[in-house]
């Protein structure tokens, strides 16, 4: 990913408000950042804690998550970018540790998790009331969009990964963004002004999720989900980042830069607790000879070599045949 954006719930840094006085307001979350993302809040009501999830929020929208009145003691927030960014970019480091499910849920006792559930970081946010009387927090980039510039930057994020060159990510209209949203809708038989749709981010979503004559896509033909991980030689160095989710059916494409020498490809399969899918014995990757570094959480590492001295795991890379200008790997089980 692209590692130096700071991020934060603008929510937290509001004036304490005091849910319980609210007679009725609903609680929005806005997205002023430049990823589509899901949240889920999680509610201390006097001895309780109850999570529910996922909530889609494209950038610049506001989504109602709670209704009527809000008498909870505190209101606290997990988000994270979609998988098709790769790992996410927002920071879990909030200090309540409560039960999510992978796929959308109400869990009434979440700090107790059962089955598939696992823990996940939230970080109480504390809303600040608008002109409608509703309560609103907001979750924002360093960059300090606002709704027209994050929209913008959000799409030039996944033009970006669908292979059209939009940097900067600045949500500026210049030139280079202007040729790549023309080409992009010409390519895809939209008129011109599809960009201002509603459901535009569903039509760049699905772009990004097919498959590509350029570049490199990843393929999931499995029943599991797949955690995958890409690695790019400039010449000088080779860079090794993950991880990527690829949902079953779906397909993917890395962000790659614009000419590299070399691709190498990593993927495996795991479960609904993020273990490996061992098949007689032996975990359900696809991979190569070639040992790069990786981590278990998001990383982007330059420097190869002495991994498990640096903390760090070495995981065998497979090369990718880019001598076409694109390659689709489609992963099947056994």
């Amino acid at each position: 990913m692209h590692p130096g954006h700071a991020w934060l719930f603008v929510a937290t840094l509001l004036p304490l408000l005091t849910l319980a006085t609210a007679a009725r307001a609903d609680l929005k979350l806005c997205n002023r950042m430049s990823y589509v993302i899901e949240a889920a809040i999680g509610i201390d009501d006097k001895a309780s804690t109850a999570t529910r999830g996922w909530f889609r929020i494209d950038p610049a929208q506001c989504r109602v998550v709670l209704q009527g009145a809000l008498t909870a003691d505190r209101i606290m927030l997990n988000a994270r970018a979609l998988a098709l960014y790769g790992a996410s970019p927002i920071p879990q480091n909030g200090t309540d540790r409560l039960c999510i499910a992978s796929d959308n849920f109400v869990i009434a006792a979440a700090r107790q998790c059962r089955g598939s559930q696992t823990l996940a970081a939230f970080t109480e946010i504390r809303p600040k009331p608008n002109d409608d009387g509703d309560l609103v927090a907001y979750l924002a980039e360093d960059s300090e969009y606002d709704d027209e510039q994050a929209r913008l930057a959000g799409i030039q994020r996944l033009l970006g990964i669908a292979g059209y060159d939009t940097t900067p990510i600045d949500g500026v209209d210049g030139p280079k963004t202007q040729a790549a949203l023309s080409t992009f809708l010409r390519k895809s038989g939209l008129k011109s002004d599809a960009a201002n749709a509603p459901d535009f981010f569903d039509t760049l979503i699905k772009a990004v999720e097919s498959p590509s004559a350029t570049g490199l896509t990843w393929c999931n033909d499995t029943k599991s989900r797949l955690m995958a991980a890409v690695a790019e030689d400039d010449g000088k160095t080779i860079t090794s980042r993950g991880w990527y989710r690829v949902e079953p059916g779906k397909c993917l494409r890395p962000d790659l830069s614009a000419q590299p020498k070399r691709v190498f490809s990593f993927a495996e399969a795991v479960d609904d607790n993020a273990r490996p899918i061992l098949i007689k014995g032996k975990a359900l990757n696809w991979g190569g000879a070639t040992l790069l570094c990786t981590r278990d959480s998001k990383f982007e590492i330059s420097e190869q070599g002495d991994c498990s001295a640096r903390g760090l795991s070495a995981v065998g890379f497979a090369p990718v045949d880019m001598s076409r200008g694109g390659q689709t790997l489609r992963f099947t089980t056994p």
